[in-house]
Protein backbone atom coordinates (compact mmCIF):
# COMPACT_ATOMS: atom_id res chain seq x y z
CA UNK A 1 0.00 0.00 0.00
CA UNK A 2 1.18 3.52 -0.84
CA UNK A 3 1.02 6.48 1.50
CA UNK A 4 1.28 10.09 0.31
CA UNK A 5 1.28 13.36 2.27
CA UNK A 6 1.34 16.93 1.01
CA UNK A 7 0.52 20.33 2.47
CA UNK A 8 -1.30 22.99 0.49
CA UNK A 9 -0.61 26.53 1.69
CA UNK A 10 -2.97 29.49 1.48
CA UNK A 11 -2.68 33.19 2.31
CA UNK A 12 -6.20 34.57 1.92
CA UNK A 13 -6.05 38.39 1.60
CA UNK A 14 -9.24 39.02 3.57
CA UNK A 15 -10.93 37.70 6.70
CA UNK A 16 -13.32 35.23 5.03
CA UNK A 17 -13.33 33.44 1.70
CA UNK A 18 -14.30 30.10 0.17
CA UNK A 19 -11.74 28.66 -2.26
CA UNK A 20 -12.34 25.72 -4.59
CA UNK A 21 -9.29 23.51 -4.01
CA UNK A 22 -10.49 20.54 -6.07
CA UNK A 23 -7.84 21.09 -8.79
CA UNK A 24 -5.09 21.25 -6.14
CA UNK A 25 -6.33 18.05 -4.50
CA UNK A 26 -6.58 16.32 -7.91
CA UNK A 27 -2.96 17.33 -8.58
CA UNK A 28 -1.96 15.69 -5.29
CA UNK A 29 -3.78 12.53 -6.32
CA UNK A 30 -1.94 12.43 -9.67
CA UNK A 31 1.37 12.99 -7.88
CA UNK A 32 0.63 10.15 -5.43
CA UNK A 33 0.13 7.56 -8.15
CA UNK A 34 -2.67 5.96 -6.11
CA UNK A 35 -5.40 4.40 -8.27
CA UNK A 36 -7.67 2.90 -5.57
CA UNK A 37 -7.90 4.11 -2.01
CA UNK A 38 -8.92 7.00 0.20
CA UNK A 39 -8.01 10.65 0.38
CA UNK A 40 -8.22 12.74 3.54
CA UNK A 41 -8.14 16.51 3.19
CA UNK A 42 -8.23 18.59 6.36
CA UNK A 43 -7.62 22.12 7.55
CA UNK A 44 -4.65 22.34 9.90
CA UNK A 45 -5.92 25.51 11.58
CA UNK A 46 -8.81 25.87 14.01
CA UNK A 47 -10.29 28.87 12.17
CA UNK A 48 -10.40 27.25 8.72
CA UNK A 49 -12.47 24.47 7.20
CA UNK A 50 -12.49 21.90 4.42
CA UNK A 51 -15.87 20.79 3.11
CA UNK A 52 -17.63 19.50 -0.01
CA UNK A 53 -20.41 21.35 -1.77
CA UNK A 54 -21.45 23.00 -5.02
CA UNK A 55 -19.28 25.69 -6.65
CA UNK A 56 -22.07 28.23 -7.14
CA UNK A 57 -21.61 31.89 -6.18
CA UNK A 58 -25.17 32.34 -4.89
CA UNK A 59 -24.70 29.40 -2.55
CA UNK A 60 -21.39 30.81 -1.33
CA UNK A 61 -23.13 34.10 -0.57
CA UNK A 62 -25.85 32.19 1.28
CA UNK A 63 -23.19 30.41 3.38
CA UNK A 64 -21.67 33.77 4.30
CA UNK A 65 -25.02 35.26 5.32
CA UNK A 66 -26.05 32.14 7.26
CA UNK A 67 -22.73 31.82 9.09
CA UNK A 68 -22.76 35.51 9.98
CA UNK A 69 -26.24 35.12 11.47
CA UNK A 70 -25.14 32.12 13.54
CA UNK A 71 -21.80 33.55 14.67
CA UNK A 72 -21.52 37.27 13.88
CA UNK A 73 -18.01 38.67 13.76
CA UNK A 74 -18.96 41.86 15.64
CA UNK A 75 -19.29 43.13 18.24
CA UNK A 76 -16.09 41.44 19.36
CA UNK A 77 -17.10 41.97 22.97
CA UNK A 78 -19.89 39.37 22.71
CA UNK A 79 -17.34 36.55 22.96
CA UNK A 80 -15.31 35.65 26.04
CA UNK A 81 -12.59 34.20 23.78
CA UNK A 82 -11.89 37.63 22.34
CA UNK A 83 -9.46 38.78 25.02
CA UNK A 84 -6.23 38.53 23.04
CA UNK A 85 -7.74 37.86 19.60
CA UNK A 86 -10.87 38.87 17.75
CA UNK A 87 -11.62 35.55 16.08
CA UNK A 88 -14.10 33.68 18.29
CA UNK A 89 -16.62 33.79 15.44
CA UNK A 90 -14.09 32.09 13.14
CA UNK A 91 -13.71 29.18 15.57
CA UNK A 92 -17.49 28.71 15.63
CA UNK A 93 -17.81 28.99 11.83
CA UNK A 94 -15.12 26.32 11.41
CA UNK A 95 -16.98 24.00 13.76
CA UNK A 96 -20.17 24.46 11.74
CA UNK A 97 -18.53 23.92 8.33
CA UNK A 98 -16.30 21.03 9.41
CA UNK A 99 -12.66 20.14 9.63
CA UNK A 100 -12.13 17.60 6.87
CA UNK A 101 -13.41 15.49 4.05
CA UNK A 102 -12.66 11.90 3.07
CA UNK A 103 -13.08 11.01 -0.60
CA UNK A 104 -12.88 7.60 -2.22
CA UNK A 105 -10.37 7.16 -5.02
CA UNK A 106 -11.58 4.97 -7.89
CA UNK A 107 -9.58 4.29 -11.03
CA UNK A 108 -7.18 7.14 -10.21
CA UNK A 109 -9.90 9.77 -9.80
CA UNK A 110 -11.71 11.43 -6.92
CA UNK A 111 -15.04 9.64 -6.63
CA UNK A 112 -17.17 12.80 -6.24
CA UNK A 113 -20.82 13.33 -7.14
CA UNK A 114 -21.70 15.35 -10.25
CA UNK A 115 -21.67 18.79 -8.57
CA UNK A 116 -19.38 18.07 -5.64
CA UNK A 117 -16.23 20.15 -5.24
CA UNK A 118 -13.76 20.43 -2.35
CA UNK A 119 -13.49 23.82 -0.66
CA UNK A 120 -11.15 25.53 1.74
CA UNK A 121 -13.14 27.86 3.97
CA UNK A 122 -11.16 30.66 5.55
CA UNK A 123 -12.81 32.45 8.47
CA UNK A 124 -9.86 34.37 9.96
CA UNK A 125 -7.56 35.13 7.05
CA UNK A 126 -4.75 37.58 6.39
CA UNK A 127 -2.11 35.03 7.36
CA UNK A 128 -0.56 31.88 5.95
CA UNK A 129 -2.39 28.61 6.69
CA UNK A 130 -2.24 25.04 5.45
CA UNK A 131 -4.36 22.10 4.44
CA UNK A 132 -3.16 18.51 4.73
CA UNK A 133 -3.78 16.03 1.92
CA UNK A 134 -3.16 12.42 2.97
CA UNK A 135 -3.69 9.62 0.46
CA UNK A 136 -3.52 5.89 1.10
CA UNK A 137 -4.12 3.07 -1.33
CA UNK A 138 -2.67 1.21 -4.26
Amino acid sequence: MKSFRKELWFNIPRRRQLVNITPDVEACLRESGVREGLLLCNAMHITASVFINDDESGLHHDFEVWLEKLAPEKPYSQYQHNGFEDNADAHIKRTIMGREVVVAISDGRLDLGPWEQIFYGEFDGLRRKRVLVKIIGE
